[in-house]
């Protein structure tokens, strides 16, 4: 079992990275949820379908009752009606003050699970449980919580942090080919912001990698774990450090806004933002050539990537509206070297402008 700590101002807790944790999840929770607490697991219907008895079977081995919420799935469920429909589901099954709730599916699952808990009853505790590669080394660690507007991605949201985050690498033999490599892009952004020992290991095992090969699973995810943790003890609430964690997620929200949500998957977003931001980079003379030649490489190494076909001056405005957006200036992470990046709020709308056309000139081109 490996056992990684995460230490803010909210709540100390640990993220446990093990295969076949999810079948023993109750007996890893025993301390941590009271006998007395109703338990309640939200999940999507294919991570029920797949997961969901193994979940419960877990609870009843250990003389415990869980009760499955279901979700709609998918991106287009991030919205407030749907929180406020669980949140009334909730209630008629008799959740309280008292109840715990686990997050059991991917990113979407886990953001709109932990902003239910952060507000229902004015708050209750979380557990969250990842499904997906890009759930288990990113978006299950932290306490971020959200749902989207129609102006752009994660607008209305909390820090909620979980009470623990049990992340299972066997659960991802289920994930369709499309959502396992969303989760590879999102983990290929630590190798560039923080540890380049990551980056190298996606570079020299890409075939095992894309197999699922079990023993690599664990350490990559292990190993973006780590990054995250540490970002996240360091500044819980992205008033500084954290920020890096949102190398190749400026664009990248910004195109999953302009298509509706519809076209990209999180991570493929988050691919081409990271192209993006090295094109942009390149342009400032903040990245060296090579360098960026190697990341947009291994990018596109672990496509494919859905095709691009926005206006650049489109994207450019839905910049204004990101949440990372400070004072009307939006703030790009742009690499300096392989394991290093540097937040920057003087990038011009042209090179913006420049980057965007090139990624879709690169889109096309394919590979």
């Amino acid at each position: 079992m490996i056992r990684i700590p995460v230490q803010t101002p909210l709540r100390s807790y640990e993220v446990l990275v093990e295969r076949g944790l999810l079948a023993s999840s109750a007996a890893e929770l025993r301390n941590l949820i009271p006998r007395s607490a109703r338990i309640f697991a939200l999940t999507a219907p294919p991570i029920r379908r797949h997961w969901g008895k193994t979940l419960q079977k877990s609870f009843s081995s250990s003389g415990q009752k869980l009760e499955l919420i279901v979700m709609p799935d998918g991106e287009r469920s991030k919205k407030l009606a749907e929180l406020e429909k669980l949140a009334a589901t909730l209630v008629g099954r008799g959740g309280d003050r008292g109840s715990v709730l686990l997050a059991l599916g991917g990113g979407v699952v886990g953001d709109v699970g932990a902003f239910l808990a952060s507000i229902f009853m004015r708050g209750i505790p979380v557990v969250q449980l990842p499904t997906t590669l890009l759930a288990q080394v990113d978006a299950a660690i932290g306490g971020k919580t959200g749902v989207n507007l129609k102006a752009g991605k994660n607008l209305l949201g909390t820090f909620h942090q979980p009470l623990a985050v049990l992340a299972d690498p066997d659960v991802l033999s289920t994930l369709p080919e499309r959502e396992y490599r969303s989760g590879l892009f999102e983990a290929m952004k630590y190798g560039v912001i923080r540890n380049p020992a990551i980056f190298e290991l996606m570079e020299k095992n890409r075939a095992p990698l894309l197999r699922r090969d079990g023993a690599l699973l664990e350490t990559l995810i292990a190993d973006c774990i780590r990054v995250k943790a540490a970002v996240v003890s360091a500044d819980e609430r992205e008033a500084g450090e954290r920020r890096i964690l949102n190398f190749g997620h400026t664009i990248g929200h910004a195109l999953e806004a302009e298509t509706g949500y519809r076209r990209f998957l999180h991570g493929e977003a988050v691919g081409w933002g990271m192209i993006a931001a090295c094109l942009i980079g390149r342009t400032m003379r903040v990245t060296d050539p090579a360098i960026a030649g190697s990341i947009i490489s291994l990018v596109l190494s672990y496509g494919p990537l859905p095709k691009v076909n926005v206006d650049a001056r489109r994207i450019v405005r839905r910049l204004l509206s990101d949440k990372k957006t400070v004072g009307g200036v939006p703030h790009f992470i742009l690499p300096g070297a392989i394991g290093s990046v540097g937040i920057f709020d003087n990038v011009s709308r042209q090179a913006v402008m420049n980057a965007v056309q090139e990624v879709r000139r690169l889109a096309q081109v394919g590979r």
